[in-house]
């Protein structure tokens, strides 16, 4: 049975996260994007449990590593995701890992 982020420690996340980016590199040199992007998003998420979410704020405005013109603004945090919208979309809320905000 495997272990939630929640439940590794330092050491094995980081392992985790090593794990999950070379699966990222083999599906985008097969071409597979879809999985590619799998496999970041699953790295992305393994990072936000090694980050401490007091050094985000709600109310705040971050840039998307991912996407480095979109903003997303944080309106509360649920674990180590970030709800919030992006900035000039339709405000719809969703959530991202804390891993993928970036101080603007």
């Amino acid at each position: 049975m495997e272990k939630r982020y929640s439940e590794m420690t330092e050491y094995e996340l980081k392992q985790e996260i090593a794990r999950l980016k070379e699966k990222a590199r083999k599906a985008e040199q097969m071409g597979m994007i879809n999985e590619y992007a799998v496999w970041e998003r699953k790295a992305a998420m393994a990072e936000a449990y090694l980050m401490d979410v007091n050094d985000f704020k709600a109310g705040e405005i971050y840039r998307l590593k991912e996407e480095p013109d979109t903003f997303f603004k944080v309106t509360h945090f649920r674990g180590v995701f970030a709800w919030g919208y992006r900035l000039g979309g339709d405000k719809r809320e969703e959530a991202v890992p804390i891993s993928l905000l970036k101080k603007s």
